[in-house]
């Protein structure tokens, strides 16, 4: 899917913030080396990348993207309204060139933030030999970007719904041709599902398909196995697709035969706490308050030390962004954020059980983007 996104804008978005920092972090322009990030900023999608945004607007005509020989063509497709460098070491080569740029200018020195969060050491100290050559002052930068990401455009909303549709149909599509019963693996099954998506338009899945049946089930993360579901089994799906970079993210547990009285306790009470995040999901709302929304109705039922993780995550070009939603997190949710719900109650030995949505935070009803319903389900 090839979709074209408001990447000049999100470079002035940019410019503005970096004007907004503070004294010690002020830089005449980033350097931004993290792929996922120079996807957002540029549209390109190659392999090798990085790309250069003035702070000072009247420099802007000068911001520029890097790549090597490969996709040299790609790159004129992909970001044709940016400057190219071609160079397989991106980095030091929009390093000399920004000082260039300034020696041209007859500007005094120049200060280039990088993003120090993503840089590897040898990255940083390759970049800084460089650095010492051109008088060119470092300066370390953490999350600039991925701020800028937590809020979404109005294309990538609608490659997220895009995809989380997929998602929902694949798994109609195989809950109707009875591909989740006794005798199949998990890996059958997680292997069916994803080809339901690319059927339905995925360009990727957007992580390892998990199914967990029984005991598995109580393990968060559990990997797909050559176990077999079983009659009375709580089987745990937690899936999604890729669209135009864009990914999804759904949990659903369903139960193979009669259940036992446990299961649906316990699913109970992870619907009620699923419910409660939802509804507190709201723009402005502290992070930590919206995951002890959803985290006291687990505790006060006695499973507060069978939910083991946090509430959601952000999701976009990345399965998991920010903004986190935790016990420990600092912060409010922005107004326009893609997040999930998804609270789980885990029990050792026995089952577990997760539901989790994506959903885009508003100042009203969050809108939800995975829409497979939640109910209690016997297959």
């Amino acid at each position: 899917m090839q979709q074209n996104y408001p990447t000049a804008e999100r470079r002035a978005r940019l410019t503005e913030v970096l004007t907004q920092l503070p004294e010690s972090e002020r830089v005449d322009a980033i350097l931004v080396s993290n792929l996922v990030n120079v996807r957002y900023l540029t549209g390109f999608t190659g392999s090798n990348g990085s790309v250069i945004v003035w702070s000072d607007v009247a420099d802007r005509g000068d911001d520029a993207v890097a790549t090597d020989g490969r996709y040299t063509a790609q790159i004129g497709e992909q970001a044709p309204d940016l400057l190219a460098v071609i160079d397989r070491d991106t980095p030091p080569a929009l390093l000399s060139f920004a000082a260039d740029v300034r020696a041209t200018a007859g500007a005094p020195g120049l200060r280039l933030g990088v993003e120090a969060h993503t840089m590897t050491i040898a990255g940083f100290a390759a970049l800084r030999t460089v650095a010492d050559e051109r008088g060119v002052e470092l300066v370390p930068l953490t999350d600039t970007v991925e701020r800028l990401r937590e809020v979404k455009d109005a294309g990538e909303v609608d490659s997220i719904t895009s995809a989380c549709a997929i998602a929902d149909d694949a798994l109609a599509a195989l809950i109707d041709r009875g591909g989740i019963a006794p005798g199949r693996t998990e890996r059958e099954v997680a292997r069916d599902l994803e080809w339901e998506m690319f059927a339905r338009g995925a360009d990727a899945i957007a992580f390892e398909t998990i199914v967990a049946a029984g005991a598995n089930s109580a393990i968060p993360h559990h990997r797909p196995t050559d176990a077999a579901l079983q009659v009375s089994d709580l089987v745990k799906m937690d899936f999604g697709a890729v669209r135009g970079g864009y990914h999804s993210d759904m949990t659903r547990t369903f139960v193979l035969g009669e259940p036992h009285d446990w299961q649906r306790e316990i699913y109970d009470i992870v619907e009620a706490a699923q419910r409660a995040g939802r509804e507190a999901l709201i723009a402005g709302a502290d992070l930590a308050a919206v995951d002890a929304a959803a985290r006291t109705v687990i505790a006060d039922a006695g499973y507060g030390q069978y939910y083991v993780h946090g509430l959601g995550h952000g999701v976009g070009l990345q399965i998991h962004e920010r903004p986190g939603i935790g016990a420990a997190a600092s912060g409010t949710l922005p107004d326009g954020a893609t997040v999930t719900v998804e609270p789980g109650i885990y029990l050792p030995g026995r089952g577990g059980v997760r539901i989790e949505d994506t959903l885009v935070v508003t100042d009203a009803r969050p809108r939800l983007l995975t829409t497979t319903p939640k109910a209690f389900r016997v297959l």
